[in-house]
């Protein structure tokens, strides 16, 4: 019986069969996937096939089919192993926030290099325009200026008081989005301005660290009655590139992508060669300082935080 798994609760999943019923399943034995090591290996989003146990309401995940893509995070403590947030993705959400808490531009180039590199359409939402000062206004201009002009599609929402809304909702139709982001700009609160049904938890942001406390605990995906699927994932406080070698990251930025073939040396790594098309560019401020700031931080491996 296939099946799609719609909540990953750790050791259970919670699958959609084609019928329509709800089972709740278990990965019997040692079930891993070839040549990647992760946490969990079976996401959100994946379809599998299902065998009911004898005499029980529950069932067995017996396969994985073939996923067309999927977004993955290496985990913080376990620098060999890494965490498929959602699998079988049309498009993700990264959901920034510029204060309570800031959402840094280093944190969204390993989203939107995370997405390019597993063939995700990413898009970003900002949220919580209802906050934003006249100086939050212009540092949002810079934002979307950086995106918008590599072929990143932005939007301005404010979740709370349901502005631009139904931009997002049009987007949503018929497809399986990822919403994503840190812990506290407001994912719960846009699904539920989204979805009203959903009734997702929301939660308030910590005093002292303004940094938000995690209201989501476990991936889910929520079917639209309008067609589709949004996938809810916990927030996430750090985002580690996995599974990137270095000599591939430049293709992996729009602005490095279209430069690279001008380069003198076709294995350049534009950090040092002479000749190098990204570092003219760069030099002529044909480039953000910013994305190749995070560039060379991807590159040497360094950590993003918030």
């Amino acid at each position: 019986m296939k099946g799609l798994v719609i909540k990953s609760t750790g050791s259970w999943y919670q699958i959609q069969t084609e019928s329509g019923d709800t089972v709740s399943c278990r990965i019997q034995g040692k079930f891993r996937l070839k040549g990647i090591k992760t946490t969990n290996p079976i996401a959100v989003g994946d379809w599998i096939d299902v065998e009911l146990e004898p005499d029980q309401e529950t069932g067995i995940i017996t396969h994985l089919h073939e996923r067309k893509n999927y977004i993955i995070r290496k985990s913080v403590n376990l620098s060999k192993q890494a965490q498929i947030i959602a699998a079988n993705l049309d498009q993700a959400f990264l959901v920034v926030t510029l204060a309570s808490p800031r959402t840094s531009l280093g944190f969204i180039d390993r989203f939107l290099v995370t997405a390019e590199a597993y063939e995700v359409s990413a898009k970003i939402i900002f949220n919580k325009l209802d906050l934003f000062s006249d100086e939050g206004l212009e540092i949002l201009a810079k934002y979307k200026q950086i995106y918008t002009q590599l072929g990143y599609a932005c939007y301005e929402v404010s979740a709370l008081e349901g502005t631009n809304i139904s931009q997002i909702q049009a987007l949503l139709k018929d497809n399986v989005s990822l919403i994503s982001g840190h812990s506290g700009v407001g994912k719960s609160t846009l699904i539920n301005a989204l979805l009203p049904d959903a009734d997702v938890k929301t939660g308030a942001i910590s005093d002292w660290s303004d940094k938000g406390q995690h209201t989501t605990t476990f991936a889910e995906m929520h079917p639209l009655p309008f067609g589709g699927f949004l996938i809810d994932t916990p927030g996430i406080r750090e985002l580690g590139v996995f599974d990137l070698l270095p000599q591939e990251l430049g293709r992996l930025f729009p602005e490095f992508r279209s430069r690279m073939s001008d380069c003198k040396f076709h294995n350049c790594q534009h950090i040092n060669e002479p000749g190098c098309a990204v570092l003219k560019a760069l030099e002529a401020d044909d480039i953000e300082p910013s994305r190749y700031d995070s560039y060379l931080s991807i590159y040497h491996g360094n950590e993003t935080r918030i």
